[in-house]
């Protein structure tokens, strides 16, 4: 294990990419629980200050306000370091990290969360035409599009949670607007069938038309083309369909998966390099009911088990397992509506779930949870170590 050695003392660098709700968890943990500790740095490296409530930004892309949540604050106290900039290069076997091109920063041990943002390659025209919410910037341009609109037509390309959230928040505050839902599934597939129904009537409610078992193969800066051949004409385009990963993990040399994201052992070390965890979206975590999907209640997770197998492993014990069960699948509706479907721990359905107002305070309480909790992992950082371990589902034999 290699250290720095600073003023005839040694000092262990831990850092981190990306400030998503797992890279959040994991600074905030492993600063919290090294605060005393004067050989350990731990350094936050994310391309702004302000924290990007991914949760929110249906929300933002409609005008609506949200609070502008701030990085350094939260850290300020814990004695970790922020570097605002963009990680253009990992070299995992130098254990340097490049920053904006010009800055170079060494690790003695690195923690990977640069997250996943909308597929724009996938389909021809999305990366010139559509809008995504892959930030804070990006849902304010679509916002600045939508209120310059008096009519017109609105597709939301994807009928995945985000395309549902987005086009139900578009339809509710934009009533002048004709909005069309496209996707290969049907919205709420994945939802036990009273779940499925409440949803897809909600979306009949608002007025968003939405159309199951199409494929959008082409984007015009005035249309879509269907794999049909049918065309659409759509003033604003929205794409939610699909995920990518940074590929600054396989160029590093890390092992990857088909689609990117870092493989890692069951600590969440990478497998070719153990001195770099990956959390979050970057990372591919298999469980015993498979490799978990990105979300944010599993997210977290992932960002405090690092920091504590890091902690750990520089009190010379070996990491534990990481295990995690899902709990739920909450979706808004609109600002009032919303439908929130309990799951097993490898997130089927159970038979039971939540509709209407109580499930839009249900939503809005799970939507407004992180940044308290990571506020109170600064005073008591095992506050933040109990999730569903998953039981029988997440035991897998390696």
């Amino acid at each position: 294990m290699s250290t720095q050695r600073e003023a005839g003392r040694t000092t262990h660098r831990v850092l981190i990419l990306g400030a998503g709700y797992a890279g959040m968890a994991a600074a905030v943990q492993l600063a919290a629980r090294v605060r005393r500790r004067e050989d350990v740095q731990v350094t936050l490296v994310n391309a702004q200050e302000r924290f990007t409530e991914r949760l929110r930004l249906h929300m933002t892309a409609t005008g609506q306000r949200v609070a502008e949540l701030s990085i350094p604050e939260l850290l300020d106290g814990t004695g970790a370091q922020f570097v605002r900039g963009w990680v253009t290069a990992v070299d995992a076997d130098a254990k340097i990290v490049r920053i904006d091109d010009d800055r170079v920063l060494p690790y003695d041990t690195l923690v990977y969360g640069l997250g996943s943002a909308a597929d724009m390659a996938a389909v021809p025209g999305v990366e010139d035409h559509a809008y995504t919410l892959n930030s804070a910037q990006d849902a304010e341009l679509l916002a600045a599009r939508l209120a310059q609109l008096g009519s017109g037509t609105v597709v939301v390309g994807g009928s995945g949670l985000t395309g549902v959230e987005s086009a139900a928040e578009i339809a509710e505050r934009h009533p002048e607007l004709n909005v069309v839902l496209l996707g290969r599934g049907e919205p709420g597939a994945a939802m036990n069938p009273k779940a499925k129904a409440y949803l897809q009537a909600a979306l009949r409610r608002l007025g968003v038309q939405a159309r199951s078992g199409v494929e959008v193969v082409k984007v015009l800066p005035d249309s879509v083309e269907l794999a049909s051949g049918e065309s659409i004409a759509a003033e604003v385009v929205l794409w939610t369909s699909g995920t990518r990963v940074s590929p600054l993990a396989a160029a590093a040399g890390l092992t990857v998966d088909e689609r990117g994201r870092v493989v890692t052992d069951a600590a969440l070390r990478s497998v070719s390099h153990p001195d770099v965890y990956a959390v979050g979206d970057a990372a591919a975590i298999r469980q015993g009911y498979g490799v978990m999907h990105g979300t944010c209640q599993g997210g977290m997770p992932t960002g405090v088990h690092a920091a504590v197998s890091i902690v750990r492993t520089l009190a010379g014990k070996q990491p534990k397992p990481f295990r995690f069960g899902f709990y739920h699948t909450p979706v808004s509706l609109g600002r009032h509506d919303a439908v929130v479907q309990f799951t097993r721990p490898d997130d089927s359905p159970r038979r039971v779930c939540l509709t209407g107002r109580l499930a839009a305070r249900y939503k809005e309480t799970v939507t407004a949870s992180p940044w308290p909790t990571y506020g109170r992992m600064k005073k008591m950082p095992a506050s933040g170590a109990f999730w569903p371990h998953g039981g029988r589902f997440t035991r897998e034999a390696r």
